[in-house]
């Protein structure tokens, strides 16, 4: 018999790192949720970029039950069909001519930080250690992607740090240019930050990071984990600007809700990466690789690629009328479905106030830090629940306002 639970269970029973909304959804199917008292949201939020098919999507569900049914796990001494499969999907689809799978995006770039450290040492020497990341990046919660993300809110309780990580601004060439040089071995970068405030990498700013890795024998990294497997409108963000990494990391939405990740490299850089350099005990398990091969072969078409472009569309219009009839952002950014509201200097801290509205009014929407409200839907939301959403996002705008100018 199933035990009854409650939100209130939470704070009693779970560590309190995460502070969750005050119902608990029960039930999804594409872009609706239901919690557990039958109320009804719309799902702008997808996971944080993960559930790019929404809830429920048939061709997952028939992956994942096809494969439970034969086998779940072996362990790092057996290959599987599906990860096989999955590898030569992405390998066709990308620059990339080799893979490692794990198991979310921290351990994709903690995998891709090892293997730029491992190549710089065996190719030039273990001087050559040091790593350029930026300011408001976000890159996972290990000790070592935690140390490369730029938030000392994130790290600063967890000191000493691994060393040799120093943080330039995002999309100031200057600043990185002052800091990469013959020592660094890698820098690490995210085509468009996400958690960091929705915040666009110039084409430029890019192209110039490119240019001083070559110089610098440097390994650039690209972590694309949330703007990865269609959320740009194109299968990954690198493709919109022409630039080229050594390294990708890829997860959230890469198994629409199944815990899968993937560090993506070629032949010159793996092949340092020899028997027993790293691993994981799951990464690449049958179950995962099977429903991120079905995720990866919807997402990556023209129909669904185009689909995110359109979708992109309703989503700033209907955010520039909302926003014309009440006056609560000086920006709305981002590319494809990967959308960020910054809020006027007036209502600075309040974002997440907003996202707390909105779900009372059933819309279900993220921040990106305290003055920024996201939006990370799956790539194929209805225009209908699109429009549903907006209309609720509406009324929780009126209702933001008008409390804070009573």
């Amino acid at each position: 018999m199933n035990q009854s639970v409650t939100r209130g269970n939470f704070d009693d029973w779970m560590m309190p790192v995460y502070a969750p909304a005050a119902f608990i959804p029960v039930r999804g199917e594409g872009s609706r949720l239901w919690d557990q008292q039958g109320k009804e949201y719309i799902d702008f939020a997808g996971g944080i970029a993960v559930n790019a098919l929404g809830h429920a999507h048939p061709a997952m569900i028939k992956a994942l039950t096809e494969q439970a049914g034969k086998f779940w796990h072996t362990g790092n001494g057996y290959t599987n069909e599906p990860v096989l499969r999955l590898a030569k999907q992405l390998i066709d689809a990308t620059f990339a001519e080799k893979v490692f799978f794990c198991n979310s995006g921290a351990e994709a770039n903690e995998a891709a930080l090892k293997l730029a450290r491992k190549y710089a040492h065996d190719k030039f020497g273990t001087h050559k250690n040091g790593i350029v990341a930026f300011k408001n990046a976000f890159h996972g919660r290990t000790l070592f992607t935690v140390s490369a993300g730029g938030q000392p809110a994130y790290s600063q309780d967890f000191a000493p740090l691994p060393p040799q990580i120093q943080h330039a601004v995002y999309n100031d060439i200057d600043s990185a240019r002052a800091l990469i040089n013959d020592d660094t071995c890698a820098v690490i970068v995210e085509p468009m930050q996400g958690e960091g405030g929705v915040v666009p990498a110039a084409p430029a700013f890019l192209k110039e990071l490119r240019a001083l890795c070559d110089r610098h024998n440097a390994v650039l990294i690209f972590d694309e984990v949330q703007t990865g497997v269609g959320r740009t409108g194109e299968l990954y963000a690198y493709m919109h600007y022409g630039v080229t990494p050594d390294v990708l990391s890829t997860a959230k939405a890469l198994g629409g809700g199944f815990p899968i990740g993937a560090m993506l490299t070629t032949d010159k850089f793996a092949s340092v990466m020899v028997v027993g350099t790293h691993g994981t005990t799951y990464g690449g398990n049958p179950l995962a690789s099977a429903v991120a091969g079905a995720v990866f072969s919807l997402i990556n078409t023209h129909e669904v690629l185009n689909g995110v472009k359109q979708r992109h569309q309703w989503f700033t219009e209907r955010l520039s009328a909302i926003n014309a009839r009440y006056p609560l952002f000086d920006e709305v950014r981002g590319m494809g479905l990967l959308i960020g509201c910054v809020l006027k200097a007036e209502y600075a801290g309040k974002a997440k106030q907003i996202s707390q509205l909105a779900a009372e009014h059933g819309l279900m929407v993220l921040i990106a830090g305290a003055n920024v409200v996201r939006f990370a839907p799956a790539l194929i939301i209805s225009e209908e629940e699109v429009k549903t959403g907006f209309d609720r996002f509406e009324l929780a705008c009126a209702r933001f306002l008008s409390g804070v100018t009573s």
